[in-house]
């Protein structure tokens, strides 16, 4: 997967997406709603199995307890975590279908402090709406990408 200012390339197609308000970052921070830039890798797909059938075999399904960390100061920063976590976090089961499928990347995958979490690849609000450093897509063309993509697949953002 490349990221270019038309869109993500992947598999001989250009698939338009989203990306941060604040555009792509070198120095991402957490909460500067920026995409990060640099060599990225999938590292998970969860999927709302109340909402959608599982897109790939590998694929988790997400439950009401599932949350990941974005608290800079906690033990499970930057990663999954369960409920009840008295720490920041998102949910992955929301009420909106933002998160309802999910690609999770390896990026601060060593979980420094304040440098950012979190950052998925998911579906959009709707075209051109910047995400908080996200990748974002329409639900087909997100669906196309899960379907195809495998644990490790690099997603580079210049």
């Amino acid at each position: 997967m490349v990221l270019t200012p038309q869109g993500l390339r992947f598999l001989g197609r250009l698939v338009p997406c989203s990306i941060g308000r604040a555009g792509i970052t070198a120095e991402k921070r957490e909460g500067d709603h920026a995409t990060p830039a640099g060599r990225h890798r999938v590292t998970g797909l969860w999927y709302r199995p109340d909402r959608l059938t599982r897109p790939a075999p590998w694929a988790r399904a997400i439950g009401p307890g599932d949350l990941w960390c974005d608290d800079p100061d906690h033990a499970a920063y930057n990663r999954h975590a369960r409920a009840p976590l008295t720490a920041s976090h998102e949910r992955l089961r929301r009420a909106d279908p933002l998160y309802d499928l999910i690609l999770t990347t390896d990026w601060n995958a060593a979980a420094v402090p304040g440098r950012g979490s979190a950052i998925f690849l998911h579906q959009w609000r709707r075209p051109g709406y910047g995400t908080e450093g996200c990748i974002a897509f329409a639900r087909r063309d997100l669906l196309w990408i899960a379907r195809r993509a495998a644990p490790g697949t690099p997603i580079l953002v210049r």
